[in-house]
């Protein structure tokens, strides 16, 4: 017998913290959106995209991100993307989850007639729409449904990336690779702060996406500088394909709030640098410090086992270790179409292969809203956690939960 039925995980209010928009159309809207704009795909059939494209196991992280190239062809205008952004919010809610935070690279959309301001807006719409729709009809007693976006930069990308990209390279012909990389991410976070402050759109937090190895978060201290400066929150992917001095960067070059992913905490095989004080030792005072500071890690079980080949199951997860470790950890999906999963999959999944007591599993869920870049001031923000455990502790009644 379950410990804890799909009923009541399905019932309990969640957050996805860790989506991406680009990696979560519905598969027929992809097929939908691409015959609307003539793209030709390697399948027009749901099942044919399984089979070429959106399998059920990757061979390694490459392949993983073939999808995307795919997502990303279909959604370069305000039609595409308002409508993603409104569906991803209604899966979401169909499942439970009463607070995403939608993350994607505006700058893979932009182009010369839609720029940063419009793609933002779209998707803003897509998910305000759903929001009002979704509040418009739960119950009085229920925690109503809110948003935010994330925008990512990237940690490299070249000019066949998107239009943009192109523009950018060609008007800086004197730069290195590099240099590009850097100039963009700090344009981005200008643009992100501007409009955060001039507009209503919920903008709430800068993100750090892409290839980490060669590409180090050390070479975005500009950008997240200017975020910090001007008091907008921080998630870095880190520790997902590369070793925790990744996710010391990411904490002490661009001051995460958040770790993305943070799947190689504890592997001191990985650690590339000599220590003086060893190894073990660094990571055990990396591993404390995060916990100290509540860093919260956006953990995505379902992802890395399809990205990370060496894992031999997922029991060897390290979501093990930080759950042993006390680490302010929530659970997501990172890409609900290119790994095939959802929120009650991977509470499924963890609950079903770790030792979670009810207890831990409050925590986890609190953690989620606790440390969410919600974008309503702290007051409000402490209100609404408020009536998500009031609720949460109502159902852990409703089920006999202890």
């Amino acid at each position: 017998m379950q410990k804890f039925s799909n009923d009541f995980i399905r019932e309990i209010p969640k957050t996805d913290l860790h989506v991406h928009l680009d990696g979560s159309l519905r598969l027929r809207t992809l097929i939908e959106l691409a015959r609307e704009r003539k793209i030709q795909l390697p399948s027009f059939t749901e099942e044919g995209l399984k089979e070429l494209v959106f399998k059920a196991a990757y061979k390694n992280l490459d392949e993983y991100l073939v999808g995307f190239a795919w997502t990303g062809r279909v959604m370069q205008d305000a039609q595409a993307l308002e409508r993603t952004a409104y569906e991803l919010a209604l899966d979401n809610f169909a499942e439970g989850v009463r607070y995403i935070e939608a993350r994607f690279a505006p700058q893979l959309h932009m182009h010369r007639d839609f720029l940063f301001e419009d793609v933002i807006a779209a998707v803003d719409r897509g998910l305000r729409r759903a929001r009002s729709d979704i509040n418009a009809k739960i119950a009085q007693d229920e925690p109503p449904f809110d948003y935010g976006i994330i925008v990512c930069a990237m940690r490299f990308f070249n000019a066949h990336f998107s239009q943009f990209y192109r523009d950018f390279h060609e008007v800086h012909p004197y730069s290195d690779s590099l240099e590009v990389i850097q100039m963009a991410g700090l344009e981005l976070s200008k643009a992100a702060v501007k409009l955060q402050r001039e507009t209503d759109i919920q903008i709430v937090g800068f993100d750090l996406a892409g290839s980490e190895h060669g590409y180090p978060a050390s070479a975005h201290e500009a950008a997240y500088s200017y975020i910090t400066k001007n008091f907008m929150r921080k998630t870095v992917h880190a520790g997902e394909a590369y070793g925790p001095e990744s996710i010391f960067q990411a904490i002490t070059d661009l001051h995460a709030d958040r770790i993305g992913h943070g799947l190689h905490l504890f592997d001191t095989g990985m650690i590339r640098s000599d220590p003086p004080w060893g190894r073990e030792v660094y990571m055990e005072n990396l591993v404390n410090y995060i916990a100290e500071n509540r860093i919260t890690v956006e953990v995505c079980l379902t992802s890395n086992m399809q990205t990370s080949p060496h894992l031999t199951g997922i029991r060897s997860h390290s979501f093990r270790e930080m759950l042993a470790h006390n680490l302010s950890v929530t659970l997501c999906t990172d890409n609900r179409l290119v790994s095939h999963t959802n929120v009650c999959n991977e509470y499924r999944l963890a609950l079903d292969n770790f030792d979670i007591t009810p207890s831990m599993l409050k925590d986890i869920i609190a953690y989620g809203f606790k440390r969410s870049f919600y974008y309503h001031p702290y007051r409000e923000k402490r209100k609404y956690v408020r009536t998500i455990l009031d609720y949460y502790e109502k159902l852990e009644k409703k089920y006999g939960m202890k």
